[in-house]
C-alpha cells in the first residue's frame, strides 16, 4: 500500500506509472541498464527502455553512455521535485500573462467532487480569506489545512474550528470540541462563501460549494446554533 501511494505522488510530478516504477527502482538500486530495470521491476524491456527515456526528458534520470551499455542515473528526488515546481511556477506566470480571463463572482451552487478536489478548494478559500473562517470537520481532516489556518492566524485574522478531538492551534485560533458527524465538512468564509458535504478518503466524496446570500446566511445560522449548543453543554458539565 505504502509503494502504490508513493508512485501515485511521483505521477503527480508529471510521471506515468511505468516511469514512476522505475524511477523509485534507480533511487533504491542507483544506476542502470534499462535490461536491468526491466528485470528488477517486471516491466517488460521495451517499456523500460521507453520510460528511462521519458525520466530522461522529463528530468528524472541522467543517461550515460558506457561501453557497454547505456546506463541511467537518477535525479535526486529533491532537486526533481523543486525542478518541477519552478517550472509550473514560471509557466503559470507566463499563462496569467498571455491568457485573458473574465473574473465573475462565484454566486450559484457548485458541485466538487473528490476528496482531493475538495480539500484543494478548502486550501484555495482560505488563502482568500480577508477577516474571519469557521471550520467543522473531524480532527484528521484539521491538520490537512494547517498551514493555511496558522497563516491566518498569523496574519490576525479570526480563525474558529469546531471539531471533535484537542487540537493544537497557534495563538489566535479558537477551537470548539463537539460532535461532529463522520466524514463532514463545513467552512464558511468571510460570511460570503460555504462549502459543506462528505469529505473522508474515498474519491466519491461530494461538496457543496456556493456564494447565494441565503444559502451563506442558513450555514452560519446552523454553526453559531451548533457553537451555541456546545458552550451550553460546556457550560452544563462545569
Amino acid at each position: 500500500m505504502e509503494r502504490e501511494r508513493i508512485i501515485e505522488r511521483l505521477m503527480g510530478f508529471g510521471l506515468t506509472k511505468q516511469e514512476s516504477t522505475i524511477y523509485l527502482c534507480l533511487l533504491s538500486e542507483g544506476k542502470l541498464t534499462g535490461y536491468e530495470a526491466a528485470k528488477l521491476t517486471g516491466i517488460s524491456r521495451s517499456n523500460a527502455y521507453g520510460s528511462l527515456a521519458g525520466l530522461n526528458d522529463k528530468g528524472a534520470a541522467y543517461s550515460e553512455e558506457e561501453a557497454a551499455a547505456k546506463k541511467y542515473i537518477p535525479v535526486p528526488l529533491h532537486e526533481f521535485c523543486e525542478n518541477y515546481l519552478a517550472k509550473a511556477e514560471r509557466d503559470k506566470r507566463w499563462l496569467e500573462q498571455h491568457i485573458t480571463c473574465q473574473q465573475t463572482e462565484e454566486k450559484g451552487y457548485i458541485t466538487i467532487e473528490g476528496n482531493e478536489n475538495i480539500m484543494n478548494k478548502v486550501r484555495n478559500l482560505l488563502k482568500q480569506v480577508d477577516e474571519r473562517v469557521y471550520v467543522s470537520c473531524e480532527s484528521e481532516y484539521i491538520n490537512e489545512m494547517e498551514t493555511e489556518l496558522n497563516g491566518l492566524a498569523a496574519a490576525g485574522k479570526k480563525v474558529v474550528v469546531i471539531t471533535n478531538q484537542e487540537q493544537v492551534c497557534p495563538d489566535g485560533v479558537k477551537v470548539y470540541i463537539g460532535e461532529i458527524r463522520r466524514n463532514q465538512i463545513g467552512v464558511i468564509a468571510d460570511s460570503k462563501y460555504v462549502l459543506t458535504g462528505e469529505y473522508g478518503k474515498e474519491s466519491n466524496d461530494t461538496c457543496l460549494y456556493s456564494g447565494q446570500r441565503n444559502f451563506v446566511e442558513l450555514y452560519k445560522n446552523a454553526l453559531s446554533n451548533e457553537i451555541k449548543l456546545i458552550e451550553y453543554q460546556k457550560g452544563e458539565l462545569q
